[in-house]
């Protein structure tokens, strides 16, 4: 499949449509109609009524729901939906369960945005690379969980554009320069709504103070894992496999007002950063357009007042989650497939309030010392993945089940 260039009307598959990432991505499609067609959307099947609502707004052609129970719900929704709209005839193909996932992302179109939360992204990912669309990334899980698998799935160089905006901030960054003339990488992180307290401190905060984020609005899932910092543990993994940076050459640095989204440092000691307002429309619309910008898309930064941005070293002692993700990727190649997964179980325990904070990446770093990555099959395989995730899931829920893991 060719290239799509800045000329052509590119088509869009948008995986995870009803998250917090999907419904942004539909608002840049909408202003940008003349460069975009919606022609597939998919979702887990929880918001039947405003997935139909999207397939009617857009017209795409094709919906995939990963909940197989809810594809009539869905359907009968999209009926109902045209029907006030005064439309009749929509023509919609229902594809249903993980499998229709992968396949609708596996279609061929130009671009594949998979929003979709957690590593249940990753054969998405894969049959979106394999079919030689643009996969504007947004489900780090996949990249992280898969590893070389990933890497090794792409058929054309740069064919996966970032839409985190840490790692847009990077891609965008990298323009000024050569790769070889990089130094290391500066991510920055919020630092969270606990930054700056000490572990005793946030012994006892709850979920609901977990999620109150001071800077963005995301899904819980994102919210927990920026509270607990594993997402910039993720991140850091990430940004390693993305760019073919040694994680050591990745430095963390914490700028509360996340206006910084992330440097590049060069050996001349020049460091280039990508600042804009906190608004997930930006990466994303890079994500849709890349190499080329979108106009409009967010409010730039306001020069007309004073401001001011700070930066901090990160507390590794409080938040140690950024150091367990580095010797994730020194121990093996599943052992961040583990990381992950053990991460996904705990933040649903500290959700459904049955394990304190701290127990979150307690539990993580215990299950990843657990893990024996040579078991794992000679290179990295899909099963091989899937069996180090499983594995970590049933040991992080034997774990949760002792007392011991309710601190």
């Amino acid at each position: 499949m060719a290239h799509p260039n800045a000329s052509a009307r590119r088509t869009v598959t948008l995986l995870g449509s009803t998250g917090s990432i999907g419904t942004q991505a539909l608002d840049v499609l909408a202003r940008h109609g003349d460069r975009f067609e919606v022609i597939g959307l998919s979702a887990g099947g929880a918001h039947p009524r405003l997935l139909a609502e999207q397939v009617v707004a857009t017209g795409a052609r094709t919906v995939a729901v990963a909940d197989r129970a809810a594809g009539a719900a869905v359907l009968e929704q999209i009926t109902l939906v045209a029907a006030e709209r005064g439309l009749a005839g929509l023509g919609v193909e229902l594809l249903v369960g993980p499998q229709g996932v992968a396949e609708l992302a596996g279609r061929g179109a130009d671009v594949v945005l998979n929003g979709i939360t957690g590593s249940v992204g990753l054969r998405p990912t894969l049959a979106a690379l394999a079919a030689g669309s643009t996969l504007a990334l947004a489900n780090k899980e996949s990249l992280v969980v898969g590893g070389a698998l990933v890497r090794a799935a792409q058929v054309r160089p740069d064919q996966i554009v970032p839409v985190d905006s840490e790692h847009s901030a990077i891609a965008q960054c990298l323009r000024g320069g050569a790769r070889g003339e990089v130094r290391r990488i500066i991510l920055t992180a919020s630092g969270g709504p606990f930054r700056g307290r000490s572990r005793d401190e946030v012994v006892t905060v709850t979920p609901a103070q977990a999620l109150a984020h001071p800077t963005w609005s995301m899904g819980p899932v994102v919210t927990i894992n920026s509270a607990t910092l594993m997402n910039k543990g993720l991140e850091l993994i990430e940004a390693h496999l993305l760019f073919d940076v040694p994680v050591s050459d990745i430095t963390v640095v914490v700028h509360p007002q996340s206006v910084v989204h992330s440097m590049v440092e060069f050996v001349d000691g020049s460091t280039i950063a990508q600042a804009s307002p906190p608004d997930m429309r930006l990466p994303i619309a890079l994500g849709l357009s890349w190499p080329d910008r979108l106009d409009p898309v967010t409010p730039p930064c306001d020069w007309s007042s004073p401001t001011a941005w700070t930066f901090e070293p990160l507390d590794d002692a409080v938040f140690p989650a950024v150091a367990l993700a580095r010797a994730a990727v020194a121990a093996s190649p599943t052992h961040p497939a583990v990381y992950n997964a053990a991460n996904e179980e705990c933040v649903a325990a500290f959700l459904d309030g049955r394990i304190g904070f701290p127990a979150i990446v307690d539990t993580v770093e215990r299950v990843l010392g657990e893990h024996d990555g040579a078991a794992a099959p000679a290179g990295l395989t899909l099963e091989g993945v899937l069996a180090a995730e499983a594995w970590a899931r049933t040991r992080a829920h034997e774990v949760l089940a002792r007392p011991a893991g309710r601190h």
